[in-house]
């Protein structure tokens, strides 16, 4: 397996893809092209039951989308059967028969958080973990189904409070509110998540199927409630109001690998 933004390596039943997207691990249109084929070659290959997602970059797991390049996902996307936006590819992880788990160090804003909750499992490090769902700080909907998923983990009041906060939450609240599976100390993550997929990947591939399907049948919204997510949040950013908070936001430091440690400031500023 060859990818332009992931390094992938096999354990057994178990592969492990490490997102490397420099300068912050943007989502853009090679990385969901890889993802994309990543899915597709690991499906097909019947001995791999666990499919597990970490960063090469300590500071940022999946940033956010590129806001640049917005336009040029759709072609990357359409490569995956039945996926015709960003929300469907996402909900497409969520019905793999792949088990798939997030290990997250840095930030995972956005997009990027609705990528790990697509996941059927996440564990973040608790020193070094941070989850935003920010895209209300831009007058948006989050596209690709953070909030489907926030308001069933969470419960409304919850989900309310992070989505309109658009604020940074750490590890440790995010396991409290659910948002994660577990905060674990960053030295013991890597070996915790190891452990876990191992196990998983060799117990029977046909309770994997029946756990998933039933599982999503009672928690995973509909493909009509995410491709109605992704249809708000289009028709806003392309509103002139969206247009000028990005705008300002690129010249307060988004997109900027410095400037990013801080987005929520810079979203706050005028």
């Amino acid at each position: 397996m060859n990818f332009e933004k992931l390094n992938v390596t096999r354990e057994g039943g178990v592969l492990f893809a490490e997102i490397a997207a420099p300068p912050m691990n943007l989502l853009g249109p090679e990385l969901v092209g890889d993802l994309v084929a990543l899915i597709q070659q690991a499906e097909a290959d019947e001995a791999i039951q666990v499919l597990v997602f970490k960063s090469a970059d300590p500071d940022y797991f999946i940033s956010h989308v590129d806001v640049t390049r917005i336009n040029e996902y759709r072609e990357q996307v359409m490569k995956m059967e039945g996926a015709t936006s960003l929300a469907l590819l996402f909900r497409r992880i969520s019905t793999s028969r792949l088990v798939t788990i997030a290990q997250i160090e840095g930030r995972v804003r956005a997009v990027g958080s609705e990528f790990v909750l697509a996941c059927d499992m996440r564990f973040a490090a608790r020193e070094s973990a941070i989850f935003s769902q920010f895209e209300p700080a831009l007058g948006l909907l989050p596209g690709s189904g953070g909030a489907q998923h926030l308001i069933r983990l969470m419960g409304r009041s919850r989900a309310m409070e992070v989505l309109l906060s658009a604020d940074d939450y750490d590890a440790e609240l995010a396991e409290k509110y659910g948002w994660i599976n577990r905060a674990l100390p960053a030295a013991e993550l890597s070996a915790f998540v190891a452990r876990l997929a191992h196990r998983i990947a060799r117990f029977p591939a046909a309770g994997h199927a029946v756990v998933k399907e039933r599982v999503n049948a009672v928690a995973l919204a509909s493909a009509e409630e995410f491709n109605r997510d992704g249809d708000l949040f289009s028709e806003g950013v392309r509103k002139r109001e969206a247009q000028g908070i990005i705008q300002a936001a690129m010249k307060n430091g988004l997109q900027t690998r410095s400037g990013e440690l801080a987005l929520t400031a810079i979203l706050g500023r005028d």
